[in-house]
């Protein structure tokens, strides 16, 4: 029996359904201006999926990219906003820990452009103090290559709290980053800033098994959250994209995304949950799924 940490899922493409918003650039986030209370829904549904730890939806509430839509005088009430939500839940719930997500500067995916180690942190500077008492660990998001994932371990450096760094592969080859540079030459940065756990995050389920047959070599807890959209699109790689730039699968149902987190355990992970689109149903079908096979959730 191995005791699995099991993360949630979705929370941009969840608010968005649940809100019948069209999407925007910053859909996750403007939802919590719009539609109070939706965040906190979406929160408790996965705790009462099974899931044991609810992510902040502060994935995109960095300043450039409020600087972007001219809300970035609402940093900080954003984040209160998003921490008051996970809380919300979790006390409703009566159990589960709060993972403080730290999105990418500027924009997901991209790797065309190099964010400095100094920009990096002073983007996360706020985000870090305003989490800092009332998060569990971080989660470093959607790293993309090398250089992003120095930069964010460099930032992350001085917290207090546990940082679980998340990496997203290239769709058809999980061996390697987005950026095309191999998983395994992350390993001296690994070893360098030492963060608690080592995972693959908002990339095809298909790419995940060979990725994860890197990260054991780094010697850290490892595990894996996969999205449920058919690739990442040229579209949207442009600036400003929305989530419309992207297809959703219409192949991956709660049972198939738990064949494929189940093989994920197989290999040794210790942490699963999803990313975008999957939803309440399949982390829902996934804690059944590890209850059978004899596992423990916590």
């Amino acid at each position: 029996m191995t005791a699995i940490t099991l993360l949630d899922g979705s929370i941009g493409q969840e608010a968005v359904k649940r809100s019948g918003d069209r999407a925007t650039p910053l859909w996750s986030t403007s939802v919590m201006l719009e539609h109070p209370g939706v965040i906190e829904s979406i929160h408790a549904d996965y705790f009462k999926a099974g899931a044991t730890i609810a992510t902040t939806n502060t994935y995109a509430v960095l300043p450039d990219r409020l600087a972007m839509v001219g809300i970035e005088d609402q940093l900080d009430s954003l984040l209160e906003q998003a921490l008051n939500e996970a809380e919300l839940a979790r006390d409703n719930f009566g159990a589960g820990r709060i993972a403080g997500a730290l999105g990418p500067i500027r924009a997901s995916y991209r790797t065309d452009f190099q964010i400095s180690f100094e920009d990096t942190a002073a983007g996360y500077q706020r985000l870090i103090r305003a989490m800092e008492p009332r998060v569990d660990f971080y989660i470093i998001e959607t790293v993309a290559s090398l250089h992003q994932a120095e930069a964010t371990l460099r930032a992350t450096r001085a917290c207090t709290k546990p940082v679980w760094l998340a990496l997203t592969v290239d769709d058809d080859d999980g061996d390697k980053l987005r950026s095309g540079e191999p998983l395994s030459a992350l390993a001296p940065l690994v070893a360098q800033f030492d963060p608690e756990a080592v995972l693959i995050n908002c990339s095809r389920p298909e790419a995940v098994a060979a990725g994860l047959e890197c990260l054991k070599s780094f010697d850290k807890p490892f595990g894996a959250y996969a999205n449920g959209f058919t690739r990442i699109s040229e579209g949207f790689l442009e600036d400003s994209p929305t989530v419309d730039a992207l297809e959703q699968r219409q192949d991956l149902d709660p049972d198939a995304y738990a064949d494929f987190a189940m093989q994920w355990i197989a290999q040794g992970a210790t942490i699963v949950g999803g990313c975008c689109e999957v939803g309440p149903a399949h982390i829902k079908e996934l804690a059944n799924r590890i209850h059978a096979a004899g596992h423990s959730i916590v």
